[in-house]
């Protein structure tokens, strides 16, 4: 049967979850704030404020789910649109009815020990985390309470999408002119990187199943590189000669933070690449029968997001 959906955010997850969905003949639109993004066959963009609760509702109506994978921009906004963004949608899916499907992160879980699973509680120390997991605990909330029916996807730092952000769409470029590059972190220690395409299979494998709802789901990744690993795979793809890849200490972050706010929430994150970082996605590889994107394929596309060509 076909269905209608609403996904707010016209980013890399929010546009193939999109092209998903279309794919198989449901009608889908994407709410962004402009209203415009990359075109997307069988999908039609509305301009949409996501923290108006009004707005979305309108926009919901008779959908099946809206696919939350919007994000709020730099971290120095997170605490004043987060709330708002995440009291509309809550609002929004429970006055429609439809599924409140979530593309989260790892940040709530906080610093651990050991490989990432579904289970280990919450415990982010920092406010960008600890702000993450409140609004799944809401989420999560609402759902045992029968107001609504709500899922969480977390993937770690995305890549193979068709834009790319963060320390990584900083580096590439660089790397690709033969420069040396600097990352996060240690170099050396293990780490999982999610493909965006994964994201986006996984919200809707989990929509596609009402019994998995009221929980939250690891997005099938493939196995961990260090940073330097991948760097060394791009270039290699890419067929140019590898580069120096440094790490910088949270020293040195810490020391960059006193003069950019940016730098200073990129420092309280630094945990994630100062010893190995590594999502299971066992339960949803067994519980949905999907594996990763192929490797090459996730760099080819991270490739092409930083301006590289096969010709160019």
């Amino acid at each position: 049967m076909t269905e209608r959906h609403l996904v707010v955010g016209a980013g890399p997850v929010g546009r193939h979850v999109a092209t998903l969905l279309a794919a198989r003949g449901d009608y889908v639109t994407i709410g962004s704030r402009s209203g415009r993004g990359p075109e997307v066959a069988g999908a039609n963009y509305i301009a949409l404020d996501a923290t108006d609760a009004e707005a979305l509702t309108r926009a919901a109506e008779g959908t099946g789910a809206i696919f939350h994978t919007a994000n709020p921009g730099p971290y120095r906004l997170w605490e004043k649109h987060w709330p708002p963004m995440s009291y509309a949608l809550l609002t929004a899916t429970e006055r429609t009815g439809a599924v409140y499907a979530m593309a989260g992160n790892l940040y709530p879980l906080g610093p651990v020990n050991g490989p990432l699973t579904e289970d280990m509680g919450d415990g982010a120390t920092d406010h960008k985390g600890r702000l993450r997991a409140h609004i799944w605990a809401d989420a999560l909330d609402a759902h045992r309470a029968g107001r609504l029916r709500a899922f969480e996807v977390r993937g770690s730092d995305y890549i193979g999408g068709n834009s790319i952000a963060g320390h990584i769409g900083q580096a590439l470029p660089r790397a690709l002119k033969g420069k040396a590059v600097w990352m996060v972190g240690r170099v050396d220690t293990p780490h999982t990187f999610t493909d965006v395409h994964d994201v986006a299979r996984l919200l809707v494998a989990v929509y596609d199943a009402p019994d998995a709802y009221g929980r939250t789901w690891h997005v099938p990744s493939n196995p961990a590189k260090t940073q330097k690993e991948m760097i060394d795979d791009l270039l290699s793809l890419a067929g140019r000669p590898q580069v120096p890849v440094h790490g910088l200490s949270p020293v040195v972050l810490r020391t960059l933070g006193v003069f950019s706010r940016e730098m200073k929430e990129i420092s309280q994150m630094s945990y994630q690449m100062m010893a190995p970082y590594i999502l299971d996605s066992s339960a949803a590889e067994k519980r949905f029968a999907l594996g990763p994107t192929a490797w090459e394929e996730t760099l080819y596309r991270t490739l092409q997001a930083a301006g590289w060509s096969r010709t160019g």
